[in-house]
């Protein structure tokens, strides 16, 4: 996308979960394309910090699994913006693995609704919020699925099933909501340099799996192109989703993971 190509020029955009990671790489690639950014964060230091990184970008603090939350960013947007063109929802959170038989019994009910509210319902909550205005506008959505929403082993059980989910949700708004809105999802693949956490239900709360020693070996090792990517890599891929470039796509996923759908 080089200089004078601005995909986004004149678009208004909310970006759910854009303090750090993939969501703050979004954040900077559709700024560069043009567009006007409402980021959206639960976490009130990472606010602080957007807030002083972008300062022409409108910042609210909010918890996406709320949808009343949800609905305060989206009336922020439209009165900053004049309207919303685009939702984009990057929240997520992580099981490190854990498979059925790891999981307690007595952390089975919490871990499943905390691994299902954060991962599925915090995006079918944004959208439920931005309809109207992405209606209006004739926007979009772009969701954010990943290679474990189409192949085991990237995840334990609550993981890889909540993100089957996502795949199915995209699927089912893409149907109910065409013409009007599209929707589409990137299903990244593993990723350096990114805060996903475990779940606080399995007490995994202050662990990143970023920080999982080896990680960008093990990337690289398990990749058909042998990359460890990171969050910059994967932005593109919603910038074009996002844009009008895109305009006769819907239900459909992005796949930058390296090239790993190939594998036998």
């Amino acid at each position: 996308m080089s200089a004078g190509t601005r995909w986004l020029e004149g678009k208004r955009a909310l970006v759910v979960g854009a303090g750090t990671g993939i969501g703050r790489a979004v954040c900077g690639a559709f700024i560069a394309e043009g567009a006007q950014v409402a980021a959206m964060e639960i976490d009130a230091w990472k606010c602080e910090t957007l807030t002083d990184e972008l300062p022409d970008s409108l910042v609210v603090h909010g918890d996406a699994r709320e949808l009343g939350d949800n609905r305060v960013a989206v009336e922020a947007a439209v009165a900053s913006f004049g309207g919303l063109d685009v939702l984009v929802n990057t929240v997520g959170v992580f099981d490190f693995y854990r498979g059925i038989r790891e999981l307690d019994d007595s952390q089975l009910d919490a871990a499943f609704e905390e691994s299902f509210t954060t991962n599925v319902r915090s995006q079918l909550s944004s959208v439920k919020a931005a309809l109207p205005a992405l209606e209006a506008s004739g926007g979009n959505v772009v969701l954010t699925a990943s290679t474990s929403s189409f192949y085991p082993g990237r995840g334990g059980v609550l993981y890889v099933s909540s993100k089957f989910a996502v795949r199915g949700l995209v699927v089912a708004l893409a149907n109910e909501l065409a013409p009007a809105v599209r929707v589409n999802a990137v299903a990244p693949g593993g990723t350096v340099g990114t805060d996903l956490r475990g779940l606080d239900a399995l007490g995994l709360q202050d662990l990143r799996l970023a920080d999982r020693a080896g990680r960008t070996e093990e990337l690289i090792a398990r990749t058909p192109l042998s990359v460890a990517l990171e969050p910059a890599d994967h932005a593109g891929s919603y910038v074009f989703l996002a844009s009008d470039r895109a305009r006769g796509i819907t239900g459909t996923f992005v796949h930058p993971d390296g090239g790993i759908g190939v594998k036998s």
